[in-house]
């Protein structure tokens, strides 16, 4: 058993350091002291794997961090010209995407300087329709007042896409023109592709510098990596 955890605790350190610096950490494990730091400072290890999950995340963002956070014309909430951008990838079917609705308008309020690209990642069932009403209401600058009434009137269908669409004020005809568009097609499939890269598993996602979250990780959790991303 002793020999298994030296070899598990090893093999965290080889993936965060390096072959090389794991293998001078084995050599000063054989010193006494050395051992019983670690032992009683067992948070280290929750700072390796944040170091390692930050190494992962700039790899995965590497050649396509333009794509990621350069947004659909108009697809943004917050300050369009902000100098720190969050990116969600959204779905207007997620529970957990309506939840953190109010996180993200609490931080546009808290960072002037704060650009939120949406990205619409329309994974669950009947939600490809809300996502390309949404992109449609992009184009015609009314994409805010559309994304808070598609969450406040509930999971999409036809019917509540259509409340939330007139609600916003849409242009239904031109707003058809651009739903059935190649345009819109490539904007949900180039999504689709920008998740998978980045590994991401479901919505609510997000990117923010160079730090990759996932789930409903709440306000203080991404005012976090916001000011990290600001250099704060």
């Amino acid at each position: 058993m002793e020999n298994f955890r030296t070899s598990a605790f090893m093999a965290l350190l080889a993936l965060v350091f390096g072959f090389l610096g794991a293998a001078t950490w084995q050599m000063t494990l054989g010193n006494g002291m050395t051992r019983s730091w670690m032992i009683e400072n067992p948070e280290i290890l929750h700072d390796l794997a944040d170091a390692y999950d930050r190494k992962q995340a700039r790899e995965r963002l590497a050649d396509i961090a333009d794509d990621v956070n350069t947004p659909f014309p108009g697809a943004v909430l917050g300050n369009p010209d902000g100098k720190v951008t969050l990116v969600e990838f959204t779905d207007y079917g997620c529970t957990y995407c309506r939840q953190s609705r109010e996180h993200v308008d609490a931080l546009v309020r808290a960072n002037p300087d704060l650009k939120v690209v949406i990205r619409e990642w329309p994974i669950f069932e009947g939600s490809d329709i809300a996502a390309r009403m949404a992109l449609a209401a992009a184009k015609q600058g009314k994409f805010t007042a559309f994304h808070d009434a598609m969450f406040r009137l509930g999971p999409p269908s036809e019917a509540s896409v259509q409340q939330a669409a007139t609600a916003a004020g849409i242009d239904m005809e031109q707003a058809r023109l651009v739903m059935a568009s190649q345009e819109a097609d490539i904007e949900l499939a180039k999504n689709m592709g920008l998740a998978r890269q980045l590994e991401f598993t479901g919505t609510p996602s997000w990117v923010i510098g160079d730090q990759l979250l996932q789930g409903a990780v709440g306000e203080a959790n991404l005012a976090q990596a916001i000011a990290e991303a600001r250099g704060s």
